[in-house]
């Protein structure tokens, strides 16, 4: 009798042992998870802001400016200058990009008030009168396979991104997103769908902020034959100062006083082959055929990386020349 009530009360102790062990551990869990969602305590300088740039229309030449504004959509200029709001798409609505039709990179917008103004090599400039575009009726577009409400620009400069691009009056339109909050669930196929859902932006390809290392690209170009600029990749932030790769694990970045979470990083394809300055492809496959020599980080992710795909976590203003830093973690010095 007395061995048995001893099993019983080994078999008990061992239950309660796993109880709490499980408890224990659901409750690690939930506090690590709580910690990754807040931002820390405390930050460390790690460089300084020397680039800032903003892409109106999806895959057209980019603006730098000195200052802007950040909220859940992305980069904010002024009313109407918004980071990746207007698409080039097929008549079908099908979003449209370099990768296809590299000379949309010498398309050039600019803002005067409430115009938008066109330019492209060979091309008379054309006015997009940007007040009456939220008086046209609502239609649908896709980017990346995924519905997204637009609103048509107009026959007249559909007209002129077709005789640009394709030598032909009709093939492409040009959209604009109006809303003032994300409504798509980009990249819905990835396992942190929920978290991509949130930072989706307007137009962007993953979420609405992208961010590079100047010495990430210094060390890329020393293995190239052909120097390449930050330019190539279209980050929104190029950052100098620390050391080549390091963005990569960083986790919680601070820009002014703007607050950023490391989503994703950022694969690389061919549209990083696309001169910006010319519009064409390298004939070599350059500078992606290097990249996926020695920055495929993972077996189950194929393009080479370079740079993160960044979610807001508060509003505010940034201005070049920003301080930039990162969370300090238990291993910061």
């Amino acid at each position: 009798m007395l061995d048995l009530f001893r099993s019983v009360q080994a078999r008990v102790s061992v239950s309660v042992a796993l109880g709490i062990g499980v408890v224990a551990a659901t409750f690690g869990y939930f506090y690590r998870k709580k910690l990754l969602e807040s931002p820390p305590r405390r930050w460390i300088r790690v460089g300084e802001l020397t680039d800032l740039m903003i892409y109106p229309i999806k895959s057209c030449a980019g603006i730098s400016v000195k200052t802007i504004q950040c909220s859940v959509l992305g980069l904010k200029e002024r009313e109407h200058m918004r980071d990746r709001v207007f698409m080039i798409t097929s008549l079908e609505g099908q979003g449209i990009t370099a990768r296809s039709h590299p000379k949309i990179v010498k398309i050039q917008p600019n803002f005067i008030a409430d115009r938008m103004i066109l330019s492209a090599p060979g091309q008379e400039d054309i006015v997009i009168d940007l007040l009456k575009l939220n008086r046209r009726e609502r239609g649908k577009s896709v980017v990346w396979g995924e519905t997204v409400t637009t609103i048509d620009c107009g026959d007249d400069v559909a007209a002129w991104i077709s005789k640009f691009l394709l030598n032909d009056d009709t093939g492409f339109r040009l959209v604009y997103y109006p809303d003032d909050f994300p409504t798509r669930d980009a990249w819905s196929k990835k396992k942190d769908k929920r978290e991509l859902e949130t930072h989706a932006g307007a137009l962007h390809d993953v979420t609405s902020y992208m961010l590079m290392n100047q010495a990430s690209i210094d060390d890329l170009n020393t293995k190239l034959t052909e120097r390449v600029t930050s330019r190539q990749f279209r980050p929104n932030f190029l950052v100098k100062g620390p050391n080549a790769y390091l963005e990569d694990k960083w986790e919680w970045i601070k820009i002014g006083n703007v607050i950023f979470r490391n989503i994703m990083l950022c694969g690389r394809c061919i549209l990083v082959n696309i001169n910006p300055e010319t519009g064409t492809r390298n004939p070599d496959f350059e500078p992606l055929k290097t990249l996926k020599s020695y920055r495929v980080t993972s077996e189950n992710v194929k393009d080479p990386i370079l740079g993160i795909h960044l979610g807001i976590h508060t509003s505010g203003t940034i201005l070049l020349g920003d301080p930039v830093y990162i969370g300090a973690t238990q291993e910061t010095p």
